[in-house]
C-alpha cells in the first residue's frame, strides 16, 4: 500500500487548467475554486479552448503541478497525456469537480471531494496518494471501473471529449439510460486473469467488470454469466477476446475490438486527496 506524502514546496507552485465545459456548467464555482487556488499558491491560471490549447499547457507546467478544474473527461485527458509522454510516475494532479454529477463519478470514486471550496482546499493542503492504472495494450488509460460489454448510449456514439456535442449534452441533459434489450444482450467472451481462464466461449457473459482503482497493484475481476453464476478474481492482467465487443473505460465507449489486455500499473499516479483520505 502507498504512503501518502505531504505535498513538497514546489507543490504550490500551481497550473490551473480550467476546461471549457466547466466554465459553461457552474462558472460561479470556477471563480470560487480560482479565489481559492491564488489566495493559497503562486497559481497560473489557464483556459485552454481546444485540445492543442490544453497538450500545450500542460506539456510547459515545468515545476508546476496541474490542477485540473473540470469533470471525469478532464481528469482523464490530463492523465492520459501525461501516461503518453511518459511523465505520468513523476507528475502528481488535483481535481476541482465541476460538472453534472454523472460526469464525477470517477473523481468521487476516487476521493475528491464534492465541492469547489473543499476540493481546492485539499489541491492546496491535501495529501498526494499515489494509485493504481490500468493500461491496455493500445496504451489507453482506466482510472476508475472498465465495464464489458458497454452499449452505445441512445443518442448516438460516444461523444469525443472536446466536441460541441458534448458540451451540450452534458449541460442540458442526462445520458439516456439503457434500453431493457441491451442491458439483457449476452456474449460470448473469453476472459483470462494471470493466464487463469475464467470464462470460455462456449459460456455466454452478461457483464465483466475490472478495476483497478486503489493502490493493491491488482484488478478485481468480477464476470457474470447469462445463467446468473459470479466469479471474482484478482490478477496483475485480464485479456477477453471474443466476437467484436465494445467496453466502457470509466465514461467513454471503446470499440469494436476482437481481444484487449489490461495490465496494471502499480502507483503509476498520483492524485492529491484529503489528507484523511489519502
Amino acid at each position: 500500500m502507498s504512503a501518502a506524502e505531504p505535498p513538497g514546496d514546489g507543490d504550490h507552485q500551481l497550473l490551473v487548467l480550467i476546461d471549457p465545459l466547466a466554465r459553461r456548467y457552474d462558472g460561479e464555482s470556477v471563480r470560487i475554486a480560482k479565489d481559492v487556488l491564488s489566495a493559497g499558491a503562486h497559481a497560473k491560471i489557464c483556459l485552454p479552448d481546444s485540445p492543442d490549447e490544453f497538450a500545450r499547457a500542460l506539456s510547459r507546467r515545468g515545476s508546476r503541478r496541474p490542477v485540473v478544474v473540470g469533470d471525469d473527461h478532464a481528469l482523464l485527458r490530463a492523465v492520459s497525456q501525461l501516461h503518453r509522454e511518459r511523465e505520468l510516475s513523476d507528475s502528481t494532479l488535483a481535481l476541482i469537480p465541476v460538472g453534472a454529477a454523472h460526469t464525477l463519478e470517477v473523481a468521487h470514486g476516487l476521493g475528491v471531494p464534492r465541492g469547489a471550496v473543499a476540493a481546492a482546499r485539499t489541491a492546496l493542503d491535501g495529501s498526494a496518494r499515489r494509485l493504481d492504472l490500468l493500461v491496455d495494450d493500445s496504451d489507453g488509460v482506466v482510472l476508475g471501473e472498465l465495464r464489458i460489454p458497454a452499449a452505445v448510449p441512445a443518442h448516438g456514439q460516444p461523444h469525443t471529449v472536446w466536441d460541441t456535442c458534448r458540451t451540450l449534452v452534458a449541460s442540458l441533459v442526462r445520458p439516456a439510460p439503457a434500453s431493457p434489450s441491451a442491458a439483457s444482450h449476452a456474449h460470448r467472451l473469453r476472459v483470462e486473469a494471470d493466464g487463469v481462464l475464467l470464462n470460455d466461449l462456449d459460456r455466454l457473459l452478461e457483464d465483466v467488470s475490472v478495476s483497478a482503482q486503489g493502490d493493491s497493484g491488482l484488478a478485481d475481476v468480477v464476470i457474470r454469466t447469462s445463467s446468473g453464476e459470479t466469479r471474482a478474481a484478482e490478477a496483475k492482467a485480464v485479456t477477453v477476446a471474443g466476437p467484436d465487443f465494445r467496453y466502457r473505460a470509466d465514461i467513454q465507449v471503446s470499440g469494436p475490438v476482437r481481444t484487449r489486455t489490461w495490465t496494471v500499473r502499480a502507483d503509476a499516479w498520483g492524485l492529491v486527496l484529503p489528507t484523511a483520505a489519502a
